[in-house]
């Protein structure tokens, strides 16, 4: 996988184009550089003050008003922004539980691959053509309109019902230190911070989003660091302790059953953890409609988020697997008895095994803003979405509406009155009540990798079809399209197979069925019934439109100048 040099005009490509009829080139109005003629400049200024997104998804074009003002450090860690939180600080225990070290690090590790291609196969497609929404649009353009509406729909709602989760989540590590601050309170609390993060310009989103994301950045680097010194002895106890754990008690852990079945179930129960946890460039993706230079800035973000992931993730669980025994008192009872926070996180344990004072609290303290960045970025993604839904036409037309800072502001207020679900917790079990709820939709996720490969297999096709040489692309990866075909494969198994503990003899649970599989049901519903009611085709190679919107983007990566770096107080640190 490797970029080409994206600030480049691709003249193949642009010869494509121009022996296409394309819908939007009579339309003034829907030039990315609008009011910019050939051979005027844009520069990044430019970029920010015009209402410059692409819009080319369907025949029926309504006009992008979201603005390009995400610059590459924000692109860089939105990804991780809406990956990293209470998953890999606190559950990842009870992964260890199930599983045992050497099963989660195994889990983690092949999972790492799957996210590699569709990183790579999204790449391709997004700094291709960069626009809102553009993996679920990119369904309908390249594949069949009802696709794009069923994988538009799936991933609005997982990514809207994660929302209330980490509001609840938010309001839970605080009880860490206090139950004083009523659970109503918090939640209005960061519901209003989301409002002012989401609703007043996407600046404001990116710059908060990067500070966050870098907290997680450092806290990451900083717990892995933190391992290895403890590992060798320096701690209190001086307890030189390696990887004792993984001999004592073991490697890999049985689960449901004993012998070499159950240490297979235990390494299952790793790979499924892995598949619902490890996510990054479906966010990326959602940023492509509103960064600046995307075409530059993109390759290098996808690059580096998979890196950044892989690492923190991996590392991660390695780490975890040598700080805690997987038969760790402390931690069973902390998740049995569902103790708030971080006091269920294997680190946090570990620190207090090891009887390190202070830290505890500065480990909770950042997983207190991993879990607030997480719904920071849930909200911005579930509210894009929905407002790509509309743009095509597949969503009532209202939500297209943007501020004048360029903000779908009705799709950004349907996701936050879907957020005031978190009072649920307000009254006994609602908590419960609301895990019910995220479990409801958790498999999206898969099913939303599964279409993003099918859609860049069927992307494919059309290039060879069209004769348009992927040489030109702006992104392009080894090993196509056999890699795209191994990974929508694996992510469509493991869809079906999350919920496997329910077929097993004595385990049957009707709830924990519903929960695991209903989203399985919806998909196809969603996408016949669009299908029947608006006699949509599956739409052939040559048929698929590669084209429109495109002659934009070419002219604004061709006409693009950076700005020049600001100078802060006369010295050599730029931003």
């Amino acid at each position: 996988m490797y970029p080409s040099n994206s600030n480049q005009s691709h003249t193949p490509m642009t010869a494509a184009i121009q022996r296409a009829e394309s819908p939007r080139d009579a339309d003034p109005e829907s030039k990315l550089t609008k009011g910019v003629g050939k051979g005027t400049e844009v520069t990044e200024k430019d970029s920010m003050d015009r209402n410059d997104s692409i819009d080319g998804g369907s025949m029926k074009h309504t006009y992008d008003h979201t603005r390009r003002k995400l610059k590459p450090r924000h692109v860089q860690l939105i990804g991780i922004g809406g990956t990293i939180g209470t998953a890999l600080y606190v559950q990842v225990g009870n992964n260890l539980r199930t599983s045992g070290p050497a099963s989660l690090f195994l889990g983690f590790s092949i999972w790492s691959a799957i996210i590699l291609i569709i990183t790579v196969c999204l790449a391709e497609m997004v700094t291709y053509l960069p626009i809102s929404s553009p993996f679920i649009r990119f369904a309908g353009r390249y594949v069949d309109e009802a696709l794009g509406v069923a994988a538009g729909y799936n991933f609005f709602i997982f990514e809207a019902a994660l929302v209330p989760f980490e509001v609840v989540a938010v309001s839970l590590i605080i009880q860490y230190w206090t139950s004083a601050i009523p659970i109503a309170a918090m939640n209005i609390i960061v519901l209003v911070l989301y409002v002012l993060l989401n609703v007043f310009a996407v600046k404001w989103y990116g710059e908060a989003e990067f500070w966050l994301s870098l907290g997680k950045v450092l806290l990451s680097t900083g717990l892995i660091i933190y391992t290895f010194i403890v590992m060798l002895g320096g701690n209190p106890l001086g307890d030189r302790f390696g990887f004792r754990y993984w001999n004592e008690p073991g490697a890999f852990n049985t689960y449901y059953r004993d012998g070499d079945l159950g240490r297979f179930l235990g390494f299952l129960s790793a790979l499924i953890a892995a598949s619902f946890t490890i996510a990054g460039p479906d966010y990326v993706s959602m940023a492509a409609g509103e960064t600046i230079n995307p075409r530059f800035v993109l390759p290098k973000a996808y690059n580096g988020v998979f890196y950044r992931l892989t690492a923190f993730f991996v590392l991660g669980v390695l780490c975890v697997g040598i700080l805690v025994p997987y038969n760790d008192h402390t931690m069973a009872a902390a998740f049995d008895g569902g103790k708030p926070g971080a006091a269920a996180s294997p680190y946090v344990i570990s620190m207090d095994r090891l009887h390190i004072p202070i830290l505890p609290h500065i480990v909770n303290a950042v997983v207190l803003s991993a879990c607030f960045s997480a719904g920071n970025s849930y909200v911005y993604c579930a509210s894009r979405s929905l407002y790509g839904l509309a743009l095509e036409g597949k969503a009532p037309r209202i939500l297209t509406k943007c501020t004048k800072r360029g903000v779908p502001i009705y799709c950004v207020g349907i996701v936050l009155l879907i957020a005031l679900l978190s009072f649920l917790q307000v009254s006994n079990g609602a908590s419960v009540v609301l895990n019910w709820f995220v479990n409801l939709v958790t498999a999206s996720q898969l099913i939303n990798f599964s279409v993003v490969t099918f859609t860049y297999i069927r992307f494919k096709k059309a290039l060879d079809a069209q004769g348009i040489s992927r040489e030109n692309l702006p992104y392009r990866s080894w090993f196509q399209p056999y890699i795209a075909y191994v990974a929508c494969i694996s992510t469509t198994i493991m869809a079906f197979v999350g919920g496997y503990t329910v077929f097993l003899p004595g385990h049957w649970s009707i709830p924990t069925f519903l929960f695991s599989y209903t989203m399985i049901g919806v998909f196809p519903v969603l996408y016949i019934g669009w299908k029947i009611t608006h006699k949509t085709k599956f739409l052939e190679p040559l048929e698929v439109d590669l084209t429109s919107g495109l002659a934009a983007i070419e002219e604004y990566t061709r006409d693009f100048v950076p700005a020049p770096p600001r100078l802060v107080f006369n010295s050599d640190i730029y931003i």
